[in-house]
């Protein structure tokens, strides 16, 4: 991605960061009853991968994966075998997420690492609101998603600030499943992608200039890969425009799947070759790895990023 037009000239005073409300869309797949129950831990597949690619010799991406559990830590008990006691409590969540940094030198490296440890610094110590995700009024839940946007965004702009002034800025993709509901933060070009039923579908829409002058009627959406400004972001954590966007999805159905990536893959591997992907599939880790190799295979001219997570079976009740 490019810096062009995502800095203005004097930068937001750091007590008003320029994070814009987000806009929420809700979307159901038709669940079933057959598949509409909770899977296990023992059912998730997770994993994420990410490579500078060919071209670059730094790699500004980062991701992370993971499951959000209440635990119990025992600190002292004259009960035997405390091992064997259940405290480790039913997973609240999953999370993934990817981040790709913008800036020269090690700046991009560091706002993407910034912005995705404050965005899971938040998400864990906010746990008293996933009880309101999928509710018929989960706005609780939803401005817990917007604030950690500003968390990550404040932390990087603080950082530009400190480090004289630079330029550093990352896309955010975040995805949270609090069963049976799918919510994607979204700021910059790197995407999710939701597979159920046999279909993939994209569920972010991609910040940059050019996807804003499609929105706006100024040009074909079949000439935007060809655009100078195909790759440059109208918003981004650090910029001078941040403005989240959440999307909630229903993921009940057959064997769902969520993947994340930067745009290091998008740039040479399409949504149509994604889902073939996708469908001949035999674990997360071996979709990771093939998509990587095949966008090095076409060249790899950006740092590539991929997370997958994936129910293996159709779950039973937990």
């Amino acid at each position: 991605m490019k810096l062009s037009q995502l800095f203005s000239s004097t930068r937001t005073p750091r007590s008003a960061p320029a994070v814009q409300p987000g806009v929420q869309t809700v979307e159901s797949p038709g669940a079933t009853d057959e598949h509409g129950l909770r899977p296990t831990d023992s059912a998730l597949d997770l994993f994420g991968i990410t490579h500078p690619g060919k071209v670059r010799s730094e790699n500004q991406d980062h991701f992370f994966v993971g499951t959000v559990n209440p635990q119990v830590q025992v600190h002292g008990t004259s009960l035997p075998d405390v091992e064997r006691l259940p405290l480790r409590g039913q997973r609240l969540a999953t999370v993934l997420l990817v981040a790709d940094g913008v800036g020269g030198q090690q700046a991009g490296s560091e706002a993407s690492r910034l912005a995705a440890e404050a965005v899971t610094t938040y998400i864990s110590s906010t746990l008293r609101c996933y009880h309101a995700a999928g509710a018929k009024d989960d706005k609780l839940f939803l401005d817990a998603l917007r604030a950690a946007a500003v968390s990550a965004h404040e932390t990087v702009s603080v950082e530009s600030v400190v480090r004289g002034d630079i330029r550093m800025a990352t896309t955010l993709t975040f995805a949270i499943v609090v069963w049976p509901w799918l919510y994607v933060l979204q700021l910059g070009d790197s995407r999710a992608y939701f597979f159920n039923n046999g279909t993939l579908r994209q569920i972010t829409r991609d910040q940059t200039m050019a996807q804003d002058l499609v929105d706006q009627g100024l040009l074909p959406a079949e000439r935007i890969s060809t655009s100078p400004y195909t790759h440059v972001l109208s918003s981004a954590i650090g910029g001078s425009s941040a403005v989240p966007v959440v999307t909630r999805i229903d993921v009940r159905g057959d064997r769902p799947l969520v993947l994340l990536c930067s745009d290091g893959l998008t740039k040479h591997v399409s949504d149509r070759e994604i889902e073939q992907h996708v469908l001949g599939l035999q674990s997360s880790e071996q979709l990771c790895r093939a998509l990587l190799e095949l966008a090095l295979e076409r060249g790899g001219t950006d740092n590539i990023t991929i997370v997958v997570g994936r129910v293996r079976t159709t779950p039973s009740a937990n």
